[in-house]
């Protein structure tokens, strides 16, 4: 079943360079998801597959849940759990930063997915704020989202490609040389609990965050600072610290992060014994087949038919006016 006969569009989400996200309605159970659709041909390619693959086993509530794929004659369409309350980079963008306790929450929910992710032999490679979605509600849940860069030991070879977002990478992912994703991913989840701490990059220079070279450097050095008027917690620091390690051999790990004295300190019952916790997300209906078939399918460039309503014929215009970036 397509989208036009199963969802209804409610609004557009967001675009990129190659497609656009949509609010939609399932109109059998009313439920609201979000939807990303790519264009058929060329840029369906092995990231976009991987992307998927990955995303389908990973049942976590501290990530945005995968639903299913289809295809319309133009698109192939991801079908995902809906985070209503955006990035958490909107929020610390109008909060300026957070305190420690508000940064902490957020950080607890960041490693427990993350841990997730890892003991399910994913690494996420490209964790950042705009990655991590919030729910709707009062106390909002963090969700970890886009696996466009991720690799599983399961499925794919060891990572040794220099991926992620400039401000996020790790040391030894710049060095082009075989690495560790997971102890990778944990120096992205630093640069995450420095941003909402502090409201900057560490590693950028403020007054000239477009030179990467220049980030590059100070991340290679490992060169960052807090601003003199800020006041951090002793365990704070040496968390952080402890993270910013230039050689993965000496970095913190995850299980010792969840052990730190900064991090356990108010750590909500439900995200205790997180080996035991279940997604409310049920089991997705496609199996990893049903997926690279579709996916393989979606690989013959968009049909010439005419559209089938309004929704292809929509989509189909928006592709062909602009350049997008999801």
């Amino acid at each position: 079943m397509g989208s036009t006969e199963k969802y209804e569009l409610i609004k557009d989400l967001g675009s990129g360079n190659f497609g656009v996200a949509r609010l939609m309605r399932n109109k059998k159970t009313g439920e609201l998801v979000a939807v990303k659709f790519i264009e058929r041909g060329d840029k369906i390619d092995k990231n976009v597959e991987r992307e998927i693959v990955n995303h389908r086993m990973l049942r976590h509530p501290n990530i945005i849940g995968f639903k299913e794929v289809f295809l319309t004659p133009t698109n192939l369409g991801i079908v995902m759990e809906y985070a209503a309350g955006g990035e958490l980079f909107d929020r610390i963008v109008r909060a300026g930063r957070f305190s420690e306790d508000e940064a902490r929450y957020f950080f607890q929910q960041v490693i427990c997915g993350v841990d997730f992710c890892h003991r399910s032999g994913v690494c996420h490679r490209d964790l950042k704020l705009e990655n991590t979605l919030l729910d709707g509600s009062p106390q909002p849940k963090l969700k970890i989202c886009d696996f466009g860069y991720s690799k599983s030991t399961v499925f794919d070879s060891v990572p040794k490609s220099t991926v992620g977002t400039p401000a996020y990478i790790a040391p030894e992912v710049l060095k082009r040389t075989q690495y560790d994703g997971q102890i990778a991913d944990v120096w992205s989840c630093g640069v995450t609990l420095y941003v909402m701490l502090v409201g900057a990059y560490p590693f950028e220079d403020p007054q000239d965050p477009r030179n990467f070279r220049k980030t590059i450097q100070r991340i290679m050095g490992v060169r960052y600072s807090f601003p003199t008027s800020m006041r951090i917690s002793v365990d704070c620091m040496n968390l952080i610290q402890r993270i910013f390690v230039a050689d993965p051999g000496r970095r913190i790990r995850i299980p010792e992060i969840k052990k730190h004295p900064w991090y356990v300190k108010n750590l909500p019952e439900d995200l205790k014994e997180d080996v035991a916790r279940t997604s409310p997300q049920p089991e997705p209906h496609q199996s990893v087949e049903d997926i690279q078939r579709i996916v393989s399918e979606a690989r013959v460039k968009a049909t010439t038919t005419a559209p089938k309503n309004d929704l292809e014929q929509e989509l189909l215009d928006e592709m062909n006016e602009d350049a997008y970036n999801i």
